[in-house]
């Protein structure tokens, strides 16, 4: 099973209640879209350093153009939104916890592209909007594909683990709706 597999099988039912979730925010209300901002400026930027500080650019030398905390935090500025509370970094030891961790991410680009329709065009959307290489998401899945991980419960790991600081995340944010 290659490790694009492992990982979408095994982390499933996290994708499911991730979108679950997130499918309680309405994109097109500016207040839920803030809300849903919120929520992933409580993670992305802390998984983006975490991914950094562990090497993510030996694995992905184009890691500069893919990384999106940047896009997400100018949308919320001009909301004049002010960014949360950072959940706590994951702790990504080794290649097989760095390809989970940033599967995630990268899947939820896809995710976006699909959110963005759903935003309003007087609202700014960059960070769900595509953006990066023509390709760059096959040649992602193609580097995955041939990573050589041997350690694919280290990977799952990593992954489920970005997933549930997502969850967390929408979840303080509805509480506090």
């Amino acid at each position: 099973m290659s490790l694009r597999s492992a990982l979408r099988a095994q982390t499933a039912d996290c994708h499911a209640g991730v979108d679950a979730l997130f499918g309680n925010f309405s994109l097109s209300d500016i207040r839920t879209y803030k809300t849903f901002l919120r929520a992933h400026a409580r993670v992305v930027p802390s998984v983006e350093a975490a991914l950094e500080q562990a090497g993510i650019e030996q694995l992905l030398p184009d890691w500069p153009e893919r990384r999106r905390a940047h896009l997400l935090l100018a949308d919320m500025a001009e909301l004049q939104e002010p960014p949360p509370p950072l959940l706590a970094k994951p702790d990504l030891r080794g290649e097989a916890a760095l390809w989970g961790a940033v599967y995630v991410l990268e899947g939820s680009k896809l995710g976006g592209a699909m959110l963005a329709k759903a935003v309003p065009d007087n609202l700014p959307s960059s960070y769900l909007s595509p953006h990066g290489s023509k390709g760059s998401m096959r040649a992602f899945m193609e580097r995955l594909d041939t990573s050589g991980i041997d350690d694919m419960a280290a990977a799952v790991a990593a992954a489920r683990g970005v997933f549930d600081l997502f969850l967390k995340a929408a979840q303080l944010e509805l509480e506090a709706v």
